[in-house]
């Protein structure tokens, strides 16, 4: 069996973005859950996981996303987080704790939707996410310090924009204050993309959060971020 036929049946986990992109999804539908009705797929990425998401609720109900969690393809993973955001009535913070696991995988493609995933709701109550992400800044794992980042950028890569954010990036200083010298370039990464999102609108305010950062820290870390952060200014 090729590699290619080991992803669209469930069976492994891709190892880069163009094996995530590969993936027949009514094969991988059918291997998954045989029951399911393949759909007419749309185009886009995004629009087939919610759609994959979609016909395995219809068969298994909106609760499996719990047995999506333990599927060894990282597609179905990942679909599994979408699922567990679509339920509707949940508050915000039961849907951060679904969203817990999916956001602490061990695959970089299901960290990824998850954070896809939970945006709209922490876009519409964005000082309750604050509130309820900053615990996270604190975690020993690094794949959830870094979404408590990822996930409320200003402006993000595949995402509707967070206008609030961009309007008042210091909304969320409470989540951007305890990682501003985290050690792994994980989080370095999203912090200082974070506060590049926010430059496009906001300059002065993120020149002088760096200022005051560099002065307060004199860590690599810390100078780290503050380079990338202003690499747009």
């Amino acid at each position: 069996m090729t590699r290619k036929e080991q992803l669209d049946l469930g069976l492994i986990e891709a190892s880069n973005l163009t094996e995530c992109l590969s993936v027949d999804f009514t094969a991988l539908l059918s291997a998954t859950c045989p029951r399911a009705v393949a759909p007419a797929w749309d185009k886009g990425i995004t629009r087939k996981m919610r759609q994959f998401a979609g016909a395995v609720a219809d068969v298994e109900g909106p609760k499996a996303y719990l047995q999506m969690a333990k599927s060894p393809s990282d597609t179905v993973r990942g679909a599994g987080a979408i699922l567990a955001m679509m339920a509707t009535g949940e508050n915000l913070q039961t849907r951060i704790r679904l969203i817990e696991p999916f956001a602490d995988d061990t695959h970089f493609g299901v960290r990824e939707w998850a954070w896809m995933a939970i945006r709209p709701h922490l876009a519409a109550e964005i000082e309750k996410s604050v509130e309820l992400l900053e615990p996270w800044t604190a975690l020993p794992s690094v794949n959830l310090r870094r979404f408590a980042i990822e996930a409320t950028r200003p402006r993000g890569v595949w995402c509707a924009h967070i206008e609030s954010l961009k309007q008042d990036p210091q909304l969320a200083i409470r989540l951007l204050e305890p990682l501003k010298a985290d050690p792994t370039k994980y989080v370095q990464d999203s912090v200082s993309n974070w506060l590049n999102d926010a430059a496009k609108s906001q300059p002065e305010w993120v020149r002088s959060l760096c200022e005051r950062w560099l002065n307060e820290n004199g860590s690599k870390s810390t100078a780290r971020i503050a380079k990338r952060a202003q690499r747009s200014l």
